[in-house]
């Protein structure tokens, strides 16, 4: 994804050298970046330049707009489609099966301790192409050794065209490789014909998972709470801190008293102090929750 949002000096982003195959302004990246901060909260640094120029400059060969300030034009008149394409060509989606992998036992632990509860909810907010959700609901499968225990699972994202993959389950043999040899065997089957190659979800792995999309922006969330445990991880990181507060203070009424919130490796909630507490390895827990 994107970068947290430095101080903004117009006179950082270089004018179009005429180089390129549409001409881009420091007028239109700016244009560009209050956009998609207005809409998603995003954050772009002044080094994003080349990188939005690369990826919307796409968007305008598909809409056959001549310019930036074209194509921003028919963004602005309110094209529900476009702005769809808008969000997904600027948001980048980094993951794979059990990123920072040290969550996942203490997901487990924390499980174990809440069976004779139901249901137990878990929320994915950030689903990406599905990675982090499987690799989920393959740690409650485990912790309750059966592929019908008593959790819901709900992952959403912003990007549609990752949650379709992500709604698919099938993977190429690369993204599955470093998946234990027992849960490839356990939690994939694979493909045949022309889907040689792949790995595809077994089904009632899949069925544990609910996808949508979400806009962790948007004044109404579909997800109700209360939440046992939350993941929001390497999504905060593209908000400024006033958007972070704003998100975390939304999530605390959806939050069981023991529920754990996961956040990425290199964010921190400290300004956050009063909603959240840390519970040590980018873990947090309800500031207040009984110790």
């Amino acid at each position: 994804m994107l970068e947290p949002k430095p101080t903004w000096n117009p006179t950082t982003v270089r004018p179009d050298s005429g180089g390129r195959e549409f001409a881009f302004t420091a007028a239109d990246f700016e244009h560009v970046r209050k956009l998609i901060y207005a809409h998603a909260g995003i954050s772009l640094s002044a080094t994003k330049q080349d990188m939005v120029y690369s990826r919307l400059a796409r968007r305008l060969r598909e809409t056959r707009q001549k310019s930036f300030a074209d194509y921003l034009v028919l963004l602005e008149r309110g094209d529900k489609n476009e702005w769809e394409k808008f969000v997904n060509s600027l948001t980048t989606n980094l993951t794979s099966f059990f990123r920072e992998p040290h969550h996942f036992p203490i997901l487990a632990e924390h499980l174990k301790k809440l069976q004779g509860r139901s249901p137990i909810k878990i929320w994915c907010s950030a689903a990406s192409t599905g990675e982090e959700p499987y690799s989920i609901a393959m740690t409650v499968v485990e912790a309750f050794n059966s592929f019908n225990p008593p959790v819901s699972i709900v992952a959403s994202d912003l990007d549609t065209n990752v949650l379709a993959t992500a709604a698919k389950g099938m993977y190429p043999r690369d993204r599955v490789d470093k998946i234990s040899l027992e849960r490839l065997s356990r939690f994939f089957i694979k493909g045949t014909g022309v889907q040689e190659g792949e790995f595809v979800v077994k089904p009632e792995l899949r069925r544990l998972i609910t996808f949508q999309r979400l806009n962790l922006l948007e004044p109404n969330w579909s997800v109700r709470g209360p939440l046992d445990a939350l993941f929001c991880r390497n999504v905060m990181i593209y908000f400024d801190k006033p958007t972070q507060y704003k998100i975390l203070a939304r999530f605390t009424p959806l939050m069981s008293d023991n529920g754990l919130l996961f956040a990425g490796h290199s964010e921190s909630f400290l300004h956050a102090a009063d909603l959240f507490r840390s519970q040590g390895k980018t873990v947090y827990e309800l500031a207040s929750s009984p110790r």
